[in-house]
């Protein structure tokens, strides 16, 4: 799929989640100082977990991070919906692509919406899976791995202040660009982001 040329109208949309396990300090760290370290205590307080939707185009430029609190085929088809209706509302088709994880299926429409819409929604996408051992085929698979080693390798304690509209989880103030962002900075693309990497993980709520 991602050696098709780029068309506006059958956008490529590569689609994968992970999990955050919530840490919450125990003790209060030891700022860094000239010379020595910040400073953790080992121990910890296991605060819950989050999931994580990565959607990611390659050929428009373009990734989301959705954050839900838990991961079923509702969130699933939530994510979809909103793939289907809202990012990429003018295009014909959308072509995705994922792996064959169990709630990865049409049947998950079926179990959110109504059966007209959940019709409508299927008729929306060109359904693609990787192959049973080639997960990593899924673009979105090394979108996570990026986030998870710039922006997800430390503590964070829960998510914060839903009432600001989109609901966030902290992570590093910057993460760096990388180099398979592709067409990140493509002018043509109708669906540009503004940074080569979402350092807060926004749930988009509104």
């Amino acid at each position: 799929m991602c050696t098709r040329p780029r068309d506006p109208d059958y956008p490529l949309v590569c689609l994968d989640e992970t999990s955050k396990q919530f840490l919450a300090e125990t003790r209060l760290p030891i700022p860094m100082k000239r010379g020595r370290p910040a400073r953790c205590d080992y121990e910890y307080e296991r605060n819950g977990t989050a999931n994580i939707f990565m959607m990611f185009a390659p050929l428009e430029g373009w990734r989301h991070v959705k954050v839900t609190d838990r991961h079923t085929a509702v969130d699933y088809a939530y994510v979809l919906k909103e793939l289907a209706d809202r990012y990429f509302a003018n295009a014909k088709t959308v072509v995705l692509v994922q792996d064959n994880l169990n709630i990865h299926g049409k049947g998950s429409l079926y179990e959110a919406f109504p059966a007209a819409e959940a019709r409508r929604l299927v008729e929306r996408f060109e359904w693609h899976y990787t192959p049973k051992h080639g997960s990593w085929l899924d673009l979105a698979e090394s979108e996570l791995g990026v986030l998870s080693s710039q922006c997800l390798d430390r503590r964070i304690p829960d998510q914060t202040d839903p009432r600001r509209g989109n609901r966030r989880m902290g992570a590093r103030p910057q993460c760096q660009p990388h180099q398979g962002q592709l067409a990140i900075l493509n002018p043509q693309c109708p669906y540009q982001t503004q940074a080569p990497l979402p350092c807060n993980l926004n749930e988009s709520g509104d």
